[in-house]
């Protein structure tokens, strides 16, 4: 299956089963604004619905930024509004990177600064190279996070940590992304992050997409419940997946010591 959509500030290519988005606004660090989150919304969405996909390569052109941050010019003369209605969109383009049914990989290279870092941090785990540099320095601006950065980062590497770093607005080097848990593994340069990122997403290829899809429901959906309410839909959705020929079929393969050949059905 190979597939490629071109748009004003992305690259969508899909190929042998992983999706490669990349946003194209090198000149400005592939900065965020209003074109691309809208641009990111509708390919989000229309991939909801686009079967045999194993998972996602999520990262920016050039070798200086993934996302250096939201595009403050475009922000400078915004209304209270305008404001609101730009970070809703923002929340939303991040909400479906979470809901996709397959595993989105944030390969990050360079500035995931603001609006960068919050978009990395939506997908399902970052990879990162050495030169990678997180932050959410919103407050330099007289500004807070608005696409879920005060959410999500106290998640990641814990509440205190994502406090020191959000109320100094200070930045986070690679190392230090890894030590905290907000970047899983780190590579020397942006060509092995890249390879990286497409061998793990294979390797996810080859178990039961069905499987993986509902974890990810279930573990995304478990950070707003108790854990007495998470257990419960975790058990609600084990025991549905029972139901599917995928179970069937991978537990019919391991018997009989053959490859199972899943169907995501």
């Amino acid at each position: 299956m190979t597939i490629q959509n071109n748009y004003e500030t992305l690259n969508l290519e899909i190929s042998d089963s992983i999706a490669y988005l990349t946003v194209t606004r090198e000149k400005s660090l592939n900065a965020l604004n209003s074109t691309m989150m809208t641009e990111l919304k509708s390919v989000l969405t229309e991939l909801l619905s686009v079967k045999g996909v194993s998972g996602m390569v999520f990262t920016g052109a050039g070798d200086k930024a993934f996302i250096a941050g939201a595009d403050i010019k475009e922000m400078l003369d915004m209304t209270t509004e305008q404001a609101h209605i730009f970070g809703k969109l923002g929340q939303d383009v991040t909400l479906l990177f979470e809901t996709v049914p397959f595993p989105v990989i944030a390969c990050v290279n360079g500035f995931a600064l603001g609006g960068g870092c919050e978009m990395a941090m939506a997908c399902d785990f970052i990879y990162a190279s050495e030169t990678a540099v997180f932050g959410q320095p919103e407050v330099k601006l007289g500004l807070i996070p608005g696409f879920g950065g005060t959410q999500r980062l106290s998640r990641i590497i814990g509440r205190n940590r994502a406090k020191e770093l959000m109320y100094t607005g200070r930045n986070m080097d690679a190392a230090e992304a890894l030590e905290t848990g907000l970047a899983v593994k780190l590579f020397q340069d942006k060509e092995q992050l890249i390879a990286a990122a497409v061998e793990t997403i294979k390797k996810v290829g080859r178990v039961g997409p069905l499987a993986v899809s509902l974890a990810k429901k279930v573990m995304n959906s478990g950070n707003d419940l108790t854990v007495e309410e998470g257990l419960a839909h975790e058990l609600d959705q084990f025991a549905a997946i029972f139901g599917s020929q995928d179970k069937k079929e991978g537990t019919q393969a391991f018997i009989e010591k053959r490859k199972p050949v899943f169907k995501g059905l």
